[in-house]
């Protein structure tokens, strides 16, 4: 039975990692929201699951639903290989997808400071301010640390966990994506004193089933209505 994901259907946001690791390990899903009223069922799966996901994106296993990027993360890294099989590994790898989850609402929070229900022209000021302070310090501060995971990495080969790929490289590959679409000037600062992850970054690019996936149409496009937004003067 093929794997469902629900998530917002014009935009790549949480949804997107989820959407890599299913790549990446061939499976079989259906971008459930892209279908035919798929966002009805969406919303009436959020309202009336036994468990409800607090909001998109959530994967339906059969009679399995998970929420959160991270959990779903973790359940289909077990799943496919893309994972540590050991305890201590396994956790090692969900504890850096939950740094990145933090970092991801970080660079949310450039363009929504303020409130989540408020346009972003209602929050410019703030943003300005708030941009500059992640442009300056968060980015770099999150790249030093990612670089140095791959350089303590003891297996080495370029991954931040274990001799192979795992679905955090793969989410680290989304938010260098996203950074250079959103803050493409103070990203490629932060990407000369990380070459490590500048490396992971073209590693994945060239990945067969990743690239294949990056050149259909099946990959959103970034626009403004999603996590990593292009708004000029917040790139400083």
């Amino acid at each position: 039975m093929a794997y469902e994901l629900y998530y917002w259907p014009t935009i790549q946001g949480r949804g997107e990692f989820v959407r890599l690791a299913l790549e990446e390990a061939g499976a079989d899903y259906i971008d459930a929201a892209r279908e035919s009223e798929g966002v009805a069922v969406m919303m009436r799966m959020m309202q009336h699951a036994e468990h409800p996901p607090f909001a998109p994106p959530f994967l339906k296993d059969g009679d399995t639903i998970v929420g959160q990027t991270a959990a779903i993360l973790l359940y289909l890294g077990a799943r496919h290989g893309l994972a540590p099989k050991d305890p201590a590994g396994g956790l090692w790898t969900h504890q850096i997808q939950l740094t990145i989850s933090d970092f991801v609402a970080e660079a949310h929070d450039t363009h929504h400071p303020v409130g989540v229900g408020l346009y972003y022209e209602d929050q410019k000021t703030e943003a300005l301010r708030r941009a500059a302070e992640f442009r300056d310090n968060r980015i770099p501060k999150f790249f030093h640390w990612f670089e140095t995971i791959l350089a303590r990495n003891p297996s080495g080969n370029g991954h931040l966990v274990g001799k192979t790929l795992t679905y955090v490289d793969l989410s680290l590959f989304q938010v260098v994506e996203g950074l250079s679409y959103a803050f493409p000037k103070a990203t490629a600062r932060a990407l000369k004193r990380a070459p490590l992850v500048t490396a992971l970054h073209s590693a994945v690019t060239e990945r067969h089933r990743i690239k294949a996936y990056l050149e259909s149409p099946r990959r959103i496009p970034f626009n403004e209505e999603g996590i990593f937004r292009r708004y000029p003067e917040l790139d400083g």
